[in-house]
């Protein structure tokens, strides 16, 4: 599926612009449409440490994980780039908030705390690191855990 309304272009787009649209079309999922937003040597990072190559990787990972799941994004941040990123142009952008959506059998989910880093070069995302608390939840749901 591609997408054939992006509102915002990497050319004309700052650093929390990029992300934002980013995660619109990853959340689809149309991970055709969100790689237009990512550069050729993206690195990509998912929880447990998983090294993927592409937004189809975590599409891929995430239709394996979850019948279906959104983003709730309650911030963006830029942070202050440190003197050697500001000379690689580069942007370290935060997307905070919460995940949404079913679990494989159906159950409703809500309130699933994440945390995505991302490095923004030249309107284009470099590197995405992803944290939430997806792991935890289903050690709970397997009976392995307690909140």
């Amino acid at each position: 599926m591609t997408s054939k309304t992006t509102t915002t272009t990497t050319s004309t787009a700052g650093p929390a612009e990029v992300v934002n649209e980013f995660l619109r079309l990853s959340m689809i999922p149309d991970p055709l449409g969100a790689s237009a937003f990512t550069a050729s040597d993206l690195k990509l990072t998912f929880t447990g440490k998983r090294a993927m190559k592409a937004p189809a990787d975590a599409t891929a990972f995430n239709a394996s994980r979850y019948k279906s799941v959104k983003k709730r994004i309650e911030r963006t941040d830029v942070v202050q780039p440190t003197a050697e990123e500001a000379a690689r142009g580069e942007a370290v952008v935060y997307s905070i908030g919460t995940l949404y959506g079913e679990w494989p059998d159906g159950a409703p989910f809500e309130g699933n705390r994440y945390v995505d880093r991302f490095v923004v070069r030249g309107g284009l995302i470099h590197q995405m690191d992803v944290w939430n608390d997806s792991a935890e939840w289903m050690l709970v749901r397997a009976g392995l855990a307690k909140l």
